[in-house]
């Protein structure tokens, strides 16, 4: 298994690299670079386009390694192909035709998100575009959460879910290395548990996201040489969201504790914490909630005093606090489970008042 990790995470993490380097070459000469502006705090024209290289990382390595699985059920597996996957070759390959539409939802944010990079579309059309890709992830693909609700229920809840990650992801992509880096840690939280409830396909799939957001992470971390942009943003954000819903939190046969369809909001409690309060706070000024600004997370941490690059970092620990121990839910009683979320609400809550110290000396 530390082999196949090595490889899921190893193969993305080159693959995104060079591509982004490549990315950074080419941006500002053709003119694709992100420019100084009301709510954008570098100085200088930064180059744009890190999205193609998360999407590169991810798409290619899945749908050549489903392929291949699909071709090595012949029997021609080549001998160094360990046994775990050989084992599970029926499975990763019946799970091709799964592949090829989800990364062809993947393509439509994608590409819509570089349009809105060259040319800001504004909410509607984005929002609009993620509603009919949840809505196909949900109803025609059949991927889905709280499947024993009644179907129109299911459906539409994953549809909320689907878009509300999907663009927490993209509010936090606010300041160097953050959106990509918090991620990543949920990423790998959610292949270690997946992997604990037995699964091969969803660990694989949440292993290369990390390796290809690692490999973006060496230009983006501060003072970042290039942002991933809205082409960038909106994937990771759908694929997080999607990884959530394929990971097997809740099964009896495998002794899952029902308290473990908890733990993707515990793992991505802090993603939500930014989204949710940033919203409040431009409608509480009564601003559109999609309007940018310096109200985010990371934006108050700055405000408290520390540096940028220390901002970003706390926001990882704070990831990692509350995601961690989220991997033992599904297998311990409700107990242990719901005093697990009780740390998480006080991890958040905490922060919350820490955030607002200074407003209570005004």
């Amino acid at each position: 298994m530390i082999v196949l990790i090595i490889v899921a995470v190893g193969g993305p993490f080159l693959l995104s690299a060079v591509t982004t380097a490549v990315v950074r070459f080419l941006g500002p000469r053709v003119g694709f670079v992100d420019r100084p502006h009301a709510h954008k705090r570098h100085d200088k024209p930064v180059a744009l386009g890190g999205g193609v290289a998360i999407f590169v990382g991810i798409a290619v390595p899945v749908v050549i390694g489903t392929a291949l699985a699909r071709f090595m059920q012949d029997g021609s597996a080549p001998l160094f192909v360990p046994a775990l996957i050989l084992d599970h070759l029926d499975g990763m390959s019946s799970k091709f035709p799964l592949v090829l539409a989800l990364m062809a939802c993947v393509l439509v944010l994608h590409v819509v998100g570089l349009i809105d990079d060259r040319r800001a579309l504004g909410p509607a059309p984005k929002f609009a575009v993620q509603f009919a890709v949840a809505l196909i992830t949900a109803w025609p693909l059949g991927i889905r959460m709280l499947e024993f609700l009644p179907a129109p229920v299911s459906i539409a809840v994953t549809v909320l879910w689907i878009v509300l990650i999907t663009n927490a992801f993209n509010f936090l992509d606010n300041m160097d290395g953050l959106s990509a880096g918090v991620a990543a840690i949920g990423a790998a939280i959610f292949a270690v548990a997946a992997m604990s409830a037995g699964q091969i396909f969803v660990p694989i799939l949440a292993w290369v996201m990390v390796g290809a957001l690692l490999g973006f992470l060496v230009f983006n971390r501060a003072p970042a040489s290039i942002f991933m942009g809205d082409a960038g943003s909106l994937v990771v954000g759908y694929l997080m969201a999607v990884v959530t819903i394929l990971t097997t939190f809740y099964d009896p046969g495998q002794k899952l504790q029902p308290m473990g369809v908890l733990v993707p909001l515990v793992v991505l409690a802090v993603p939500l914490y930014d989204s949710l309060s940033v919203i409040l706070l431009r409608l509480r000024a009564g601003e559109s909630p999609f309007r940018g600004d310096h109200r985010h997370f990371s934006h108050r941490l700055v405000r408290r005093g520390m540096s940028r690059r220390r901002a970003v970092h706390t926001v990882y620990l704070a990831a990692a606090a509350t995601g961690l121990p989220a991997i033992a839910m599904p297998r311990v009683s409700w107990p242990i489970a719901a005093l697990l979320v009780l740390q998480c609400l006080c991890v958040v809550t905490m922060i919350a008042l820490l955030e607002h110290a200074d407003s209570d000396r005004k």
